[in-house]
């Protein structure tokens, strides 16, 4: 047998989990459901080291070894023989919030669960775990013990604000068909002084490992299970009069239309579209870490490619094949499914801001804008006037051109106007200096006030072609927008505007670029190619090499690899 012994962070409290090593083709997994002290875990693994001793030399030969330490379970797989455990054996802290710490997977180690004694080989094992160990779970997976990574920050502390009254309604109604996680512990959850503990699903569309957790997920208590979303997360601290301040970005990649660029595009028949990515910038006093006490503002923005069947041959070599349409869908379907599945999970309005361009001398991205236009008034007609999609086009590459306006500027109007109307997250009531110093375009802010603060209502998608270089850097300006508006939310300037060239925001870009290079990556090949000093028309000559290399190289892991 295999035992998996885990801890808590303190080292208290241990469960155990066996592994049957003797089922050469099924998974048998028990969960004890004791939770054990430090003292029980180490008379435990005594007794089961003196009991397994072979009968010669009772002295060397020890019935217990060590195999590997690790810091979780990525889960369990199985090709054609038995199953491997994955584990994560390198973590790297990458950010904190309100304590709860986010890490990022480094490394990881597959262990063959079935004894040799009982293996059944077959020929095409390697090859399959081959294919399997080219996903490099070293390359932007992140986890966090205490904290739900696959929703966003208001969802999280939505529910944590649910009053202690209507969990303790629910749990008298469905006391029977669930379990409280606190009854092994010897808490008393009779009476009024009940203790609770809330524990919220994951949402499946960004967690990356469900699959490999399906063969254990009922079988094992729950603090087992942990889940993984890859895409992007970093933190930046600003001092702002010694106040610290925790500039946080994460990033979530849908794991449900998964792949590389030209391989994958436009959406798939259930309305998950390609290179979906939901961006989120969180910002916390650090001085105060409860969640209950502390200040946590937060806002999400979405990118994914245009949600249509469309798709690019890339047989042809040409460094920008052309755009077909595969599938005529005069009823808007898929795209109905995919703005349905963003109205339930961030509310109306949703709004569209398409950068791809309008005026060509061959149709090519035109194309796209034509059918998204079609399809979004489509659906509209279905939807109540207060709630229909807004649909922004702007095409940015003829802003970028034109010798007469700054593109920069012209986004700035539009992430105005985007921010006025989904509001943010803040938690806590509007700070003393709102009426103090009253603001007009504070007051004219969206999204949903309440007495302990504001919540946002629907959400940005932007989407270029492949949804890389515009869109990180529309972001990025909707992004400091709404910056703006959360710093001011949490008191700390006085005006809800932010200057270019200041501290805050040189920061904040570099955040923003680090996050478009990954996801580039992620689904390009290469870094990004025009970044904000690009779009800012400060960038160097050297710049511009450097430019047409990133071009070059995005063009050679299109084509070659």
């Amino acid at each position: 047998r295999y035992f998996l012994v885990g801890s808590n962070p303190a080292e208290t409290k241990y469960r155990v989990l066996k592994i049957d090593r003797t089922e050469p083709k099924d998974l048998v997994v028990i969960d004890d459901k004791h939770v054990y002290t430090q003292q029980e875990v180490r008379e435990l693994l005594g007794r089961l080291d003196l009991g397994n001793r072979t009968k010669i030399g009772q002295k060397g030969s020890s019935g217990l070894s060590r195999a590997v330490s690790a810091f979780g379970v990525v889960g369990f797989v199985r090709f054609l023989e038995g199953y491997y455990i994955v584990l994560i054996t390198k973590r790297r802290k990458m950010a904190d919030i309100g304590g709860h710490a986010i890490y990022k997977i480094e490394d990881t180690n597959m262990i063959y669960i079935p004894n040799d004694s009982v293996r059944v080989t077959h020929p095409d094992e390697a090859r399959y775990l081959r294919i399997f160990q080219n996903v490099d779970l070293s390359s932007n997976f992140y986890f966090s013990y205490s904290y739900d990574l696959s929703h966003s920050l208001q969802y999280n502390l939505t529910v944590l604000r649910m009053p202690l009254e209507t969990i303790k309604a629910e749990t008298t109604q469905t006391r029977q068909e669930s379990f409280d996680i606190f009854e092994d512990e010897g808490l008393s959850t009779q009476g009024g002084s009940g203790v609770f503990g809330i524990c919220s699903k994951p949402y499946e569309k960004y967690v990356w490992n469900g699959k490999l957790l399906e063969a254990v997920k009922n079988a094992v208590h729950r603090d087992w299970l942990l889940y993984i979303i890859h895409g992007f997360c970093g933190q930046s601290k600003l001092l702002i009069y010694g106040r610290p301040i925790y500039v946080t970005l994460i990033a979530r990649r849908s794991s449900k239309f998964a792949g590389t660029r030209f391989l994958k595009r436009g959406a798939n028949c259930e309305g998950d579209v390609a290179n979906e990515v939901e961006t989120e910038q969180i910002l916390y006093d650090a001085s105060v870490m409860s969640f209950s006490a502390g200040s946590y503002s937060s806002y999400v923005q979405v990118r994914g490619s245009v949600p249509l069947y469309w798709s690019q041959d890339i047989s042809t070599m040409m460094p920008k094949p052309p755009i077909t349409l595969d599938q005529a869908d005069p009823f808007a379907h898929v795209a109905a499914l995919h703005f349905d599945q963003m109205l339930q999970r961030f509310g109306s309005p949703i709004i569209i801001l398409n950068l791809v361009k309008e005026r060509e001398k061959r149709k090519h991205e035109r194309i796209l804008s034509e059918e998204l236009v079609a399809a979004v008034t489509y659906l509209n007609q279905f939807l109540p006037p207060e709630h229909a999609i807004i649909y922004i086009p702007w095409d940015m590459a003829k802003y970028t051109k034109s010798k007469l306006c700054n593109v920069l500027d012209r986004l700035n109007v539009i992430a105005e106007s985007v921010v006025k109307k989904t509001g943010f997250f803040v938690n806590r009531p509007d700070s003393y200096c709102s009426i103090l110093r009253p603001d007009e375009k504070w007051n004219e802010l969206g999204g949903f006030v309440a007495s302990t603060g504001r919540l946002q209502t629907g959400v940005l998608r932007t989407n270029c072609v492949d949804c890389l270089d515009r869109t990180n850097t529309a972001q990025f300006m909707v992004g400091k927008c709404a910056l703006a508006y959360q710093l001011y939310s949490l008191g700390l300037i006085d005006k809800p505007n932010l200057q270019f060239d200041t501290d805050a925001v040189r920061l904040f870009e570099e955040l923003y670029e680090d996050h478009g290079d990954t996801l580039s990556l992620q689904y390009g090949g290469s870094q990004l190619v025009h970044r904000v000093k690009t779009y800012r028309k400060i960038a160097p000559w050297t710049q511009h090499s450097k430019d047409i290399m990133q071009t070059l190289s995005r063009y050679y892991s299109n084509a070659f690899s």
